[in-house]
């Protein structure tokens, strides 16, 4: 376990498999997605796959697990200068950038601001910010006890077990809702223009669970990269935990290339 200091926040950052030394020269960096998700959920799901042959580096976002509880900062933008100041500081890129739900919003972003870090993108559930006003809208009022109650299994599994785990997981939970601008810089988000993402010529590995709300977003974005291809899995939104094995080998191959 190590933590870094960048755009003054205290991040949690965690590293799997071999270094630069193993021959295998670009590292990938995984983001996870909001409020009751943390780096757990890849760590303990498709990374060690993504591993096996590379160096994997995953991180708490702002807010999240044990990175530093700060109240602003919870936009797009932001977190792709987070995950941006992440890679300036432990790789010299470019690097494959990998992220799920919100994550992969932050791996967008920060492929599009910044394109001289990114090699490819691996966007798992990406949801594009209009598609989920709503359901943010809805959590932002309800009680976290019963969202934590609610999620997957697997997702409890990787996330709540352990008394302190838990008690943590609802802290967090509550100061991101209650306290925390995260609501309100989600609803001020705008959607992605299609030209925007078509200039965007990485390769893109697109993830989606049949069963996600989110699934009409995969097409759109693979009709607007020049260089995508698209995975549909039996699954619903949470594929990094629910079908992690098929994730990280999918991931793992499109590393390949």
């Amino acid at each position: 376990m190590s933590f870094l200091e960048l755009n003054q926040v205290r991040f949690h950052v965690q590293e799997l498999g071999p270094g630069a030394e193993s021959g295998e020269s670009t590292p990938a960096f995984m983001a996870h997605g909001l409020l009751v998700d943390n780096l757990a959920s890849w760590y303990f799901g498709a990374a060690p796959r993504v591993a096996r042959d590379r160096r994997v580096v995953l991180y708490d976002l702002r807010g999240h697990g044990r990175s530093e509880a700060v109240p602003t900062g919870y936009d797009v933008a932001t977190g792709a200068t987070d995950l941006a100041a992440l890679v300036d500081a432990t790789s010299e890129g470019p690097v494959h950038l990998i992220g799920h739900s919100y994550g992969a919003l932050v791996a967008l972003r920060c492929a599009l601001d910044h394109p001289h870090l990114v090699r490819s993108l691996g966007l798992v559930e990406a949801p594009l910010p209009p598609s989920r006003l709503e359901e943010m809208r809805s959590i932002a009022t309800s009680d976290p006890k019963k969202l934590l109650a609610a999620l997957p299994e697997g997702l409890r599994g990787a996330l709540l077990s352990g008394r302190r785990r838990a008690a943590r997981a609802r802290k967090s939970l509550e100061f991101l809702l209650r306290e925390s601008s995260l609501v309100a810089d989600l609803a001020a988000e705008e959607d992605v223009a299609d030209d925007q993402l078509a200039r965007l010529d990485v390769p893109v590995q697109l993830i989606y669970g049949e069963r996600s709300s989110c699934r009409p977003v995969g097409d759109r974005l693979l009709a607007a990269f020049p260089q995508a291809r698209l995975e549909v899995l039996d699954g619903g939104h949470y594929l990094s935990v629910e079908r992690s094995a098929e994730v990280g080998e999918i991931l793992a191959g499109f590393l390949h290339g």
